[in-house]
């Protein structure tokens, strides 16, 4: 159900009024109904002419309704800081978004988040190092938030679906304009595989250069603590570690080349104290005492086939013989299934040509 505030909140970041204008709004109002606040006297106070005349100019309340309806038919729930929904870890945030439009599973931020950020353009070795903390991380059983942009935060969301983990995405723009917009396909997949994709700004939002910098705000606000991966000085995820940092989150960053500037940042972080170095998953999954769950978790998603092999090599190594004879899976398919396992480190080739668990 739609209150009167809800209503006001969501007019509101559909014509950009600043937060600390609608959050002094707010603290004066009494009646929320949008004739009174925007005809009335009142509103005169706090707002602009210009922003009066804009908003009396727009509104009409049959379609504000109906846009809110087309929303909700779309799928997109409509979280304001009213709503008994709306994330704990956001209420307090200095210039907390008061509108979240979201797709899939907000109850993913009641649970212990944690933000992989970094460059939009990695080497091959920031790619490697991210992919790798991604799937251990959510392995063991955090919530990997970050920005669904290229590169570090790309890598990030798909490494950790590969591997049966939840992860959440924060947009910088409407969900119809999601940037880039090759990513379209992978915030759909999160979506469809229990995650969550949401943002601030209404569908019809476009992505604008100051939004991005907003958006890390609610991507460390969620998130218990962050990992940088790889960046350079200059990289937009210096806005995320501030923003950690003055919300008191835990910070980690991977130590790289200190000839690449793609590793400046992370390595100038560990230097001064800002951040703790990590350089294995084991570190952060030590420092929130999850070992315990990453190995509950371990073989969770596995398919039925590879089930069955852990299963064959749980009490000793066994010969790729053994395996086919005993799982009956075709030979052609049992070797993607090992190849597969061993990848994902749960399993390891000996030098005796057996298998055994890793």
């Amino acid at each position: 159900m739609i209150s009167q505030k809800d209503r006001f909140l969501i007019f509101m970041s559909m014509h950009e009024i600043p937060n600390k204008k609608q959050e002094a709004l707010l603290e004066e109002l009494q009646d929320f109904s949008l004739d009174k606040v925007l005809f009335g006297p009142f509103a005169q106070k706090i707002l602009s002419a210009e922003e009066i005349k804009k908003l009396q100019d727009a509104y009409d309340g049959q379609a504000l309704d109906n846009a809110i309806e087309n929303m909700q038919k779309a799928g997109i729930q409509i979280l304001t800081i009213f709503s008994q929904d709306y994330p704990n870890s956001l209420i307090d945030l200095p210039e907390r978004p008061l509108v979240l439009y979201a797709k899939g599973d907000i109850s993913l931020l009641t649970k212990r988040c944690f933000a992989i950020v970094g460059t939009r353009l990695p080497t091959s070795y920031g790619r490697v190092i991210t992919e790798k903390f991604a799937k251990k991380l959510a392995e063991a059983g955090l919530v990997i938030v970050s920005g669904l942009c290229y590169g570090v935060d790309q890598i990030a969301h798909r490494a950790t679906l590969d591997v049966g983990g939840k992860t959440v995405a924060i947009i910088g723009s409407g969900f119809n304009h999601i940037y880039p917009s090759t990513n379209t396909s992978l915030a759909k997949e999160i979506v469809e595989k229990g995650g969550l994709v949401f943002t601030e700004y209404p569908p019809s939002f476009e992505p604008k250069k100051y939004t991005f910098p907003r958006r890390n705000r609610i991507v460390a606000g969620v998130s218990d603590g962050i990992l940088i991966t790889e960046a350079g000085l200059k990289s937009g995820t210096l806005h995320t570690k501030e923003f950690a940092l003055e919300y008191g989150k835990d910070i980690f960053a991977v130590p790289g080349n200190v000839n690449s500037e793609k590793s400046d940042l992370t390595n100038v972080l560990i230097k001064s104290g800002q951040a703790e170095c990590a350089i294995s998953p084991n570190d952060i999954i030590e420092f929130y005492g999850l070992e315990k769950k990453l190995e509950e978790n371990k073989f969770v998603s596995l398919n039925f086939d590879e089930q069955k092999i852990v299963e064959l090599l749980k009490n000793e190594p066994q010969s790729f013989d053994f395996l086919a004879q005993n799982s009956k899976i075709p030979v052609n398919l049992l070797n993607v299934c090992l190849t597969t396992l061993e990848i994902r480190g749960l399993i390891k080739k000996l030098p005796t040509q057996m298998f055994c668990l890793a």
